[in-house]
């Protein structure tokens, strides 16, 4: 009995401390975003898009991402990721039945493996089995995880990925309901690492020319590699915001990134992050008591919100967030909880565009400014 009024008790101290501190509220992170402002389709010139500039104690600037060099030093290092979208969405039927199945591919486990999402995911027991393409390429549901994640095991003839590229699609987010025209347009110039379900999409703002540019500066460009999955973009349900457990996410650090950010803080750069895939890579890679860096492979489950003490990123460039979300939780993070909403309600009255195709902020926090 004592045990449990001594666990009932710290649960109430947790409450209470959320209480208190609105930081640790889901509800805290939400505002009202008129749908006209969910960009449908990416921007006709990718460095044309705007971008609100965040300095600590100034008002906005309202900008373009091709203005982004005149904030940018020659010692500094941008830090991208070059991970590339899949074509993750797939149509198939049951085998015994017939009815149809959709999956979406979150995270490659092994050669024959993989998590997923699958609608409808209740009919996808143990042991049965989806014809995708007919004689060469099926799968069988062979466990289930948390939040109706699945696991399939896909049997096929050939190479995997080519076999995916024609039996399947590149998925866009639910909240985009016009078809892309090009779908190199959810792909950042820079992709070359096949492995997410969802596009880096602060990513999708440079150009080839753009990122010369930066070079020509003398700034220098580190590329990584984080495969977006569940982890990203699960939604979050908690009221206390510290209860959201994240999923995995597979990430790649390699020497020659960790030589350039190490030379980056010898020569006193700053390290600017491309989204928040590179923050979070950045920040589960950085030796917290140094600031140094060391090639890794791994899995990242790291959840970043206020109270977080960032060591790995001085700057970030990043998209506008979906309300209660891990993602608007970090550059809350980073920024301030009451500042980023100020931000986003400025943004809201500037008719700034959201989320994936549409517009970003670049963030320099106090020290930083250029």
């Amino acid at each position: 009995m004592s045990q449990e009024i001594e666990v009932q008790s710290k649960d109430n101290g947790k409450r209470e401390e959320a209480e208190v501190n609105p930081e640790l509220l889901l509800s805290s992170y939400a505002y009202d975003l008129p749908d006209e402002l969910i960009a449908q389709h990416p921007a006709e010139r990718r460095d044309a898009s705007r971008m609100m500039v965040l300095k600590h104690g100034e008002a906005p600037q309202h900008r373009h991402v091709s203005d982004i060099l005149e904030y940018l030093r020659p010692d500094d290092c941008l830090v991208i990721n070059n991970t590339r979208v899949i074509a993750a969405k797939l149509y198939g039927a049951m085998k015994d039945t017939g009815s149809p199945v959709e999956i979406l591919l979150l995270k490659r486990l092994n050669k024959t493996d993989w998590q997923v999402i699958a609608k409808p995911g209740k009919k996808l027991k143990a042991g049965r089995r989806i014809v995708f393409l007919p004689e060469r390429l099926e799968a069988e549901s062979i466990g289930e995880e948390a939040e109706g994640v699945r696991i399939l095991h896909f049997y096929f003839k050939g190479i995997f990925e080519e076999i995916l590229d024609e039996a399947g699609t590149v998925p866009l987010p639910p909240y985009i309901h016009e078809k892309l025209a090009d779908p190199e347009r959810y792909q950042t110039v820079y992709s070359k690492i096949n492995g997410s379900a969802a596009a880096p999409t602060a990513g999708l703002h440079f150009t080839q020319a753009l990122l010369q540019k930066i070079r020509d500066l003398g700034a220098d460009i580190a590329e990584l590699t984080l495969h977006v999955g569940l982890g990203t973009f699960r939604p979050v349900h908690e009221d206390d915001v510290r209860d959201h457990q994240m999923h995995s996410e597979h990430f790649e650090m390699n020497q020659l990134c960790a030589d350039k950010l190490n030379a980056c803080r010898e020569r006193g750069g700053r390290i600017v992050a491309i989204g928040t895939t590179s923050c979070r890579t950045l920040e589960t890679v950085v030796d917290r008591k140094t600031g140094r860096f060391e090639a890794r492979t791994g899995e990242t489950s790291i959840f970043i919100y206020p109270g977080f003490k960032f060591a790995g990123m001085d700057a970030l460039l990043t998209n506008f967030h979906l309300p209660e979300s891990t993602l608007l939780m970090l550059v809350s993070a980073f920024y301030g909880r009451e500042r980023m909403l100020a931000a986003y309600r400025e943004a809201v009255r500037e008719n700034y565009l959201f989320y994936s195709f549409g517009d970003c902020m670049l963030i320099l926090p106090v020290g930083l400014e250029v």
